[in-house]
């Protein structure tokens, strides 16, 4: 037996715990996001902005993509969707300003992820950026795996659990009954293309348990991480996931296991058998865990 390569998914992996909604309009609050300990930012033109402040909150969230001085954190901006009156503008501006990524509302076909990704290529969108897709509807829930698969460029889905519960006339409740089948079904289109996948808002900022329960939730079913309203959801999200203490020594275990090993035949770590599965596994959990460190030492 030999140890595994890492896969392209580990070796492109980037820490996605908690990725926080900033309103570009509020520049106070854009100068506090490079303090804050978030793996990334979504620096919003959409829900979070008025019509009125929208052009000035363009001009700050494309300056401060541009800027530089957010370290490592990943940098995003969320513009309006397609189909509004300032989305020709916020993506012309957002593709020159080159972000990591620009985030659209409400994208519903495998044709509309070409159309945005045409869109970015012609702004003069750098490679780095990419297009995060945000699944919102129920036909983009229909139509989740094609819209996954459209580009290569599309590297993440952000669900958009608010508008979801209110297109489907349903409540939030504990457990999240109403979206489960909504949230699984997302995670297996982006699973099976590669592509991250991030988890919907919390709205009780003052909720401390059901925002625990509800990271948890998330983290157990498989998303990357979360997205979060507010900088007091922070570290919860950082800690729900991020691999623990235990699973580093564990992952750090079966490795050592497999490796030593080799030519046996079969492979145990604390009495049960290692294979591929449970090596690939390890080596994602220990790779989450060295992002997550360069990216604590970079905010520190």
């Amino acid at each position: 037996m030999t140890q595994q390569a890492p896969t392209a998914e580990q070796i492109a992996f980037r820490p996605r715990r908690s990725v926080l909604y900033m309103p570009s309009s509020n520049e106070r609050a854009l100068e506090k996001a490079k303090t804050l300990p978030v793996d990334g930012l979504i620096l919003d033109l959409e829900d979070a902005v008025a019509p009125d402040a929208k052009e000035g909150a363009r001009e700050n969230a494309c300056a401060a993509a541009a800027s530089g001085e957010y370290g490592k954190r990943e940098i995003t901006i969320r513009i309006n969707g397609i189909g509004t009156q300032w989305h020709e503008a916020d993506m012309a501006a957002a593709a020159k300003a080159g972000p990591d990524g620009i985030v659209v509302p409400k994208v519903n076909s495998a044709e509309e992820v070409r159309q945005l990704v045409e869109a970015m290529v012609a702004g003069g969108a750098p490679d780095k950026t990419r297009l995060w897709a945000m699944v919102e509807t129920p036909e983009a829930i229909f139509n989740v795996r094609e819209i996954a698969a459209a580009s290569d460029r599309l590297a993440v889905l952000v669900m958009g659990t608010n508008d979801l519960v209110k297109e489907l006339r349903a409540d939030h409740v504990p457990g999240r009954g109403p979206l489960v089948t909504a949230l699984q079904l997302s995670l297996l289109a982006a699973r099976e293309s590669g592509v991250a996948i991030l988890d919907g808002v919390y709205n009780n900022v003052k909720d401390a348990d059901g925002f625990l329960a509800e990271c948890e939730q998330g983290r157990d079913y498989g998303f990357d991480g979360k997205t979060l309203i507010h900088p007091g959801q922070v570290e919860v999200c950082n800690t729900t996931f991020a691999p623990s203490p235990e699973a580093v020594a564990d992952a750090e275990g079966i490795l050592r296991a497999w490796e030593d090993g080799k030519g046996s035949g079969v492979v145990t770590y604390n009495g049960k058998m290692i294979e591929n599965l449970h090596v690939e596994t390890a080596q994602r959990v220990l790779e989450s865990a060295r992002r997550i460190a360069e990216l604590q030492a970079d905010q520190a």
